[in-house]
């Protein structure tokens, strides 16, 4: 990666998840009707809003906490608990999610889970679950000895990258998989290619962009906190 600052390379992935938040917005309310709360198609557009927001941005928001140059001095706890409560918010917005997506289903005669894009996506909610779990229980609270969390961190942050992955494919399939559904009937085929198709496609891009440049940094050496591996970084 080129050599930027972290501090501007923060800002333009802050204003990069905005974008692909206010895109899957604008696609949503232009193209598919708006939003609402009875369980109509309307009802749907919340999943893909929700699920970008939470389980792309907000959670690439929270694997990055620790990067901030802010955080490598002083007590890691105060940024242990932002790091877990940005991931609980992320969690969060996900349940919204796929209550709004079962709620469809079921009032549509739809069969649930039955799709590739669904099994990848609960995949991704349930490891994303014990992930919050271990590193809750493991760093946080304190009953867990050092040689217990020196083991685990390894593996959590292999899991944080990962999940962060199976977010970014879960998004792609269900981007594709809900043009295909809905540009057919009396509607522009998808594969002609209509306005609404090229608009998804974007952002379907946005959000890789997105989870690339967050596991570019989470990869970067030098943005890596300097006492990562000292005994005082167990508190």
């Amino acid at each position: 990666m080129l050599d930027l600052p972290f501090l501007p390379f923060c800002i333009l992935l802050g204003g990069l998840g905005f974008i692909c938040v206010a895109f899957v917005s604008v696609w949503c309310q232009h193209w598919r009707g708006g939003f609402a709360l009875d369980g109509s198609a309307q009802m749907f557009n919340w999943h893909p809003v929700l699920m970008v927001t939470g389980m792309v941005v907000l959670y690439g928001a929270a694997v990055l906490v620790y990067r901030l140059p802010l955080t490598w001095h002083g007590p890691k706890l105060p940024w242990k608990v932002l790091h877990g409560a940005l991931a609980l918010a992320a969690f969060g917005l996900t349940v919204l999610g796929l209550v709004a997506v079962f709620r469809f289903h079921n009032d549509h005669g739809i069969p649930n889970m039955y799709s590739l894009h669904s099994w990848l996506g609960l995949v991704t909610v349930l490891l994303f679950s014990c992930q919050w779990l271990a590193g809750f229980s493991t760093f946080l609270l304190p009953w867990a000895p050092g040689w217990l969390r020196a083991l685990y961190k390894p593996i959590h942050i292999f899991f944080g990258s990962t999940i962060l992955m199976l977010s970014m494919a879960s998004c792609m399939s269900g981007i594709n998989e809900k043009l295909f559904f809905s540009l057919k009937n009396g509607t522009t085929e998808y594969k002609l290619l209509p306005a609404e198709a090229v608009f998804a496609n974007t952002l379907g891009l946005l959000i890789v962009l997105f989870g690339v440049l967050v596991l570019g940094a989470l990869a970067r050496p030098s943005w890596k906190r300097p006492d990562a591996d000292s005994p005082d970084s167990c508190q």
